[in-house]
């Protein structure tokens, strides 16, 4: 239809002189400028809202006494890869929870192959219900103290800032070099001054994060205290409370969800796998917990949706209102938002309708290239009796720096069980140098065998835990052999996997297949004596150089305080 008849035809339907193309009738809509639960028929003209606070006749008609609407949920910052599935499956998988909108940086793949993993999502975002935005990534590699499977500058992203899915530059992870001003950083922020920029600055407080932000950094998500959080605000950020499979820090945060902060304050995920999704929610989780700790409904909802769709300029969405994009959710009550129905740019939200999605094939296949270990690559030699070791905080993917005594026997410092003391190791996987750097653990409670990970922030090389070096072998070859993903060994025996085949990062099979798989890879870690609810995802961030305090890569134990490679 030409833009001029389109315009005529929202103008007509919101006036009510013709029918509309749609009409939601007897619910009631949770209004987020008054906070007021109004009774009211909502009308849809193809993609977009045209009428409330009225009553409309529609060509078709849907009955929603008794339910509340509200405006579609957006998740403002994740990495789709680390859902473990395509982002057509993705789709499948958070839109009936009421996700409408995703902001996703997909620098997971884009570490593996680059701009052809950026290509990828922005070709794939085009075809989905839901509607994905990209934000270019910003730091590939990380920092220089990893070996990636890409490289991307200035130069390569600039191409691609002005394509209709883009919203802006991704998280902004290397902190210190934006700090010390080196040139890659300095190319990019010159390139986005005016647009927007995301950022990641754990614990920068005082004048380095004043510095930061002077830098044209806008929002933050990865702040974990109260007053942190506060900090950040009152210096003009934008925070993202993040609730995580691994990352979890709404509880924290939950006390300046107020009404007073909630307009400067919006919800990322960064990352859910299926399983966590299934057992407990996507947003919709997010919005039930923060409710349930004392938060107001309104400060929550806005933060859901509106607050978000100010922060990143979609001025089309975030409220359920005359010109705004038709994405709403149907719940049963505010506080369980238990979505029963959705609809996403007018489409209800069902089985036949991501049927008839068009798809495209995935990208990065036989990505893995890691040269074949044996046991004794797992030796952690030296002489000194002190040792760097990465202590774990469940819930969180900051890591403690921890020294503990061990003393060498036969030239290696060997696993202590008693401790808890385990041998990590992370293998360079896209073929470029064959680096192999081990280290030691705590907090993972392994006793026996091991468990490795393609998915290994965000260089995305092999990790392996374990206590047994011929299973942790055993585990990174193996991850070879499938094209990457998750293995659990124990005497000699593949005990359950899970192949992520594109890129090392994501499955082929559909959602509810890879949550069962993960099922039982939760099931096989714990029998290994494995404490964490979320082993692999927590295996993958203990790689990544940029979240205090203690860290490993291809490199080596990494000092993150002192950013630099332990000798």
């Amino acid at each position: 239809m030409p833009f001029e008849a389109l315009l005529v035809a929202r103008i007509d339907q919101g006036r009510a002189v013709v029918p509309a193309d749609l009409v939601l009738k007897g619910g009631r809509v949770f209004d987020l400028i008054t906070g007021d639960l109004v009774e009211t028929d909502v009308a849809i003209c193809g993609d977009t809202i045209v009428g409330v606070f009225g009553s409309y006749k529609g060509r078709r008609e849907i009955d929603l006494s008794g339910k509340v609407l509200v405006a579609g949920f957006i998740d403002t910052h994740l990495h789709i890869e680390s859902s473990l599935v395509t982002p057509f499956e993705f789709d499948r998988c958070v839109l009936p929870r009421g996700v409408t909108t995703a902001i996703c940086d997909p620098h997971e793949i884009a570490n593996v192959c680059g701009l052809e993993g950026i290509e990828y999502f922005l070709e794939a975002s085009s075809r989905t219900l839901m509607d994905i935005r990209v934000q270019l990534s910003s730091c590939v590699p990380s920092t220089h103290m990893e070996t990636a499977g890409a490289r991307l500058e200035a130069a390569d992203l600039i191409p691609l800032m002005d394509h209709p899915r883009v919203i802006g530059l991704a998280e902004f992870m290397n902190f210190p070099g934006v700090l010390h001003k080196e040139a890659g950083c300095m190319a990019k922020l010159e390139a986005w001054q005016g647009r927007h920029i995301d950022g990641h600055a754990p614990l920068l407080r005082g004048n380095d994060l004043n510095g930061y932000i002077a830098s044209g950094i806008r929002t933050e998500h990865e702040a974990t205290s109260a007053e942190e959080a506060l900090e950040k605000l009152r210096k003009g950020m934008r925070v993202l409370i993040r609730e995580g499979s691994v990352s979890k820090d709404l509880r924290a945060l939950v006390p300046l969800l107020t009404e007073r902060y909630a307009p400067y304050l919006c919800f990322g995920t960064d990352d859910r796998n299926p399983l966590d999704i299934s057992e407990h929610g996507h947003l919709d989780y997010m919005i039930r917990t923060a409710i349930a700790l004392g938060a107001p409904p309104l400060a929550v909802y806005r933060a859901a949706s509106l607050s978000a769709a100010e922060t990143f300029g979609l001025k089309d969405r975030g409220l359920i209102a005359p010109g705004r994009r038709a994405d709403i959710v149907v719940i049963d009550s505010l506080e369980k938002c238990n979505a029963s129905k959705v609809f996403s740019g007018g489409v209800e939200v069902t089985d036949a309708a991501f049927a008839a999605r068009q798809t495209i094939p995935p990208v990065a296949r036989h990505s893995v290239k890691a040269t074949k270990v044996e046991p004794y690559h797992f030796c952690c030699g030296g002489n000194r009796i002190d040792t760097p070791v990465i202590g774990i905080l469940p819930g969180k993917i900051i890591t403690e720096h921890l020294i503990y005594d061990i003393v060498p026997t036969d030239g290696d410092k060997r696993p202590d069980l008693m401790r808890d003391l385990v041998r990590i190791a992370v293998i360079e996987r896209h073929g470029k140098n064959g680096n192999c750097a081990t280290g030691f653990i705590k907090g993972f409670g392994i006793k026996r065998g091991a468990i490795a990970s393609t998915v290994c922030h965000d260089h995305h090389n092999i990790a392996v835990v374990g206590t047994d070096y011929a299973d942790m072998a055993l585990a990174a070859n193996r991850l070879g052999e499938i094209e990457g993903g998750f293995v659990v060994v124990e005497g000699g025996h593949v005990l359950a996997e899970l192949a992520l085949p594109v890129a090392g990062l994501m499955s082929l099979e559909p959602f509810e297949v890879v949550r069962e798989t993960l099922v039982r890879l939760r099931e096989a870690a714990a029998s290994l004596g494995v404490l964490l609810e979320e082993p692999f995802l927590q295996l993958a961030f203990v790689a990544l150089p940029v979240i205090p305090h203690l860290k490993i890569t291809d490199f080596g134990m990494v000092d993150v305080d002192r950013f630099e490679v332990i000798s």
